[in-house]
């Protein structure tokens, strides 16, 4: 019990704890990316009595001396087992970009190890599994990993600019874009949870069919919301996707078919 609650304690941040939830939504960064993106969000649905818990990767923040994982099924297996003992509520699973991918993943995990289903799997700013395109940042040099983070405008530009920052953190992202660019799922797996999708209608890395075909796995309930914005319109439009994420776990306006 206490190695798995050191687990636990590693990969996942809990910024607002919220003791009386009526549900805990999991949160995944992108690639690249930290818990502390969700403070805010830990922040603006702590009220709403939902708790966020934040996942923690390796390679960055409290965890900067640990390698980073370069590949999806390790990646899923390490956050399964750290969030597998919380059967006392209701989970949820939020996940953007390359976090979107690790939560399907996770959920697959939760099906076949017999636990409840996730009520409900938000994929932000991420192609269903099932598509694909021949990305190959990782195997590009340290500027061209640095020009594919400027274009998406997802990490801050003061960062990239500090060569004692980036000497840190490339590592980490560069494992993470080697996980998710080599990622292909198993066509003969699939959810049975709620799925709603989140993309930009300018996400250069999404298009509008990659984004819907979400639909094709999982026979639960599939909707699909177009935003503004581009790859990053997570942080651009926070206040509608906060508001969005609270009506769909609190079962206020909820879609009912396909």
């Amino acid at each position: 019990m206490a190695q798995a609650t050191a687990h636990y304690e590693k990969w996942v941040s809990v910024f607002h704890p919220v003791p009386n939830s009526a549900v805990r939504l999991v949160c995944l960064p992108y690639a690249g990316g930290s818990a502390s993106f969700f403070f805010p969000v830990s922040r603006a649905l702590a009220p709403k009595g939902i708790e966020v818990l934040a996942v923690q990767y390796p390679g960055r923040q409290t965890r900067h001396q640990e390698p980073g994982i370069d590949n999806i099924p390790d990646f899923a297996d390490q956050i399964f087992a750290a969030l597998r003992h919380l059967d006392d509520k209701p989970l949820a699973l939020f996940g953007h970009s390359m976090g979107a991918v690790l939560a399907y993943e996770v959920a697959l995990r939760m099906r076949r190890a017999g636990l409840p289903a996730p009520v409900r799997l938000f994929a932000s700013g991420r192609r269903a599994p099932s598509r694909y395109r021949d990305e190959r940042v990782h195997t590009g040099s340290d500027a061209e990993v640095v020009a594919e983070l400027k274009a998406l405008s997802g990490t801050s530009q003061v960062m990239l600019a500090d060569p004692e920052v980036l000497a840190m953190i490339l590592p980490a992202i560069r494992s993470d874009y080697t996980a998710v660019e080599r990622y292909r799922h198993d066509p003969d797996q699939g959810l049975d949870c709620p799925v709603t999708v989140l993309t930009g209608d300018a996400d250069p890395r999404v298009s509008i069919d990659e984004a819907r075909a979400w639909e094709e796995h999982t026979t639960g309930a599939s909707e699909l919301e177009v935003l503004q914005g581009g790859h990053f319109f997570l942080a651009d439009r926070s206040a509608q996707v906060i508001e969005l994420v609270a009506r769909r776990l609190t079962g206020q306006g909820v879609p009912t078919n396909r």
